[in-house]
């Protein structure tokens, strides 16, 4: 791994997405299709990994967004109000010249990062991710992500990502 990468806000005048390809078909077509105008609209922030050759290897989206405390499970929602404020990692996609290499935690890292310095400023107590599938479900649980029951969404409170970040 030689290439570095920076993560910037998705600009469609500067960054080409034309040939991102992640091997989730629905996730780059969103990407070169939607990412403009739901950020336009207001209703996500894509950011893109970009190498130092300028092209995208990675993107992730983030919203705002609310999850009802009854849903998630008691040791991530206790104490909280009946709709918890939290952010959507709604998309995160790797380009598939870079799997296997350990970079997909890094993109992660970078948005939960982006996360953690947004709550200093929005209360969001979640993080909340929407696995596309089964694999990716159990990716984020090795990562300490709990399930939502009997589906693919897993939240992780964000005083735990800020404590894992700082050690």
């Amino acid at each position: 791994m030689t290439e570095l990468f920076t993560s910037q806000r998705f600009d469609p005048q500067k960054h080409d997405v034309s040939t991102f390809e992640s091997g989730q078909p629905a996730l780059d077509d969103w990407l070169r299709n939607n990412a403009e105008t739901e950020d336009r609209r207001g209703h996500s922030r894509t950011w893109v990994w970009v190498g130092e050759s300028g092209r995208v290897l990675g993107y992730y989206t983030l919203t705002a967004h609310k999850i009802a405390r009854e849903s998630v499970p008691a040791k991530v929602g206790r104490g909280g109000p009946r709709e918890i404020p939290a952010t959507l990692i709604g998309k995160l996609a790797l380009s598939m010249d870079l799997r296997g290499q350990g970079l997909g935690i890094l993109l992660l890292a970078d948005a939960l990062d982006r996360i953690v310095a947004a709550s200093h400023q929005v209360a969001a107590r979640l993080v909340v991710v929407d696995a596309v599938n089964e694999k990716v479900a159990t990716w984020y649980e090795s990562l300490g992500f709990v399930r939502v029951p009997a589906s693919l969404v897993l939240v992780q409170r964000v005083v735990d990502i800020a404590a894992a970040r700082e050690a």
